[in-house]
């Protein structure tokens, strides 16, 4: 790709402006979110690609932006595929999703910063006991397929791409 690339700061206008109208489970405004892991990626050393993807991380599984506009923005393959490892795909097994972004450069930071946002305890609180067992329980799955601190073994073979199960 020739030509001029989005900036971080581009990037971050663009999902604030795509999710500017979604909310997180506990009526949040969902853009907090993308912040706080496009955060955890900084400090954890992440580059700015890897910052670009922390801001797109959720942006086509959500269907605030299309495969088709990732695959025409002015990005570097490397943030596309960082992106498109750390989307679920319906249906997908846990196993797969994981593998993926194991696979792909960079997708690691990306999704074990997305994983420390969600499992915040203070953000679990506000939910319900029911939710908050079932999420942490997810969260630890998938950090055990990873290979992150705080992960457990599997506990099934699919993984639903459904956003409400964030």
């Amino acid at each position: 790709m020739t030509g001029h690339q989005l900036s971080v700061s581009e990037v971050e206008a663009v999902a604030r402006e795509a999710h500017a109208r979604q909310t997180d489970k506990a009526g949040r405004p969902y853009v907090e979110h993308l912040a706080a892991v496009a955060e955890g990626v900084r400090v954890r050393g992440g580059d700015d690609g890897q910052i670009a993807a922390a801001w797109l991380h959720d942006a086509i599984e959500d269907g605030a932006l299309t495969a088709a506009w990732l695959a025409d923005a002015a990005l570097p393959q490397r943030v596309k595929d960082m992106v498109l490892a750390v989307t679920k795909r319906p249906g997908e097994a846990l196993t797969s999703y994981t593998a993926r972004i194991l696979a792909t450069p960079g997708a690691l930071l990306v999704k074990e910063a997305d994983l420390a946002h969600n499992a915040d305890p203070v953000r679990l609180a506000v939910l319900d006991a029911a939710v908050r067992t079932r999420l942490t329980a997810k969260y630890a799955q998938v950090r055990g397929l990873l290979g992150l601190p705080g992960g457990e073994p599997p506990l099934d073979r699919t993984f639903s791409a459904n956003p409400e199960s964030r």
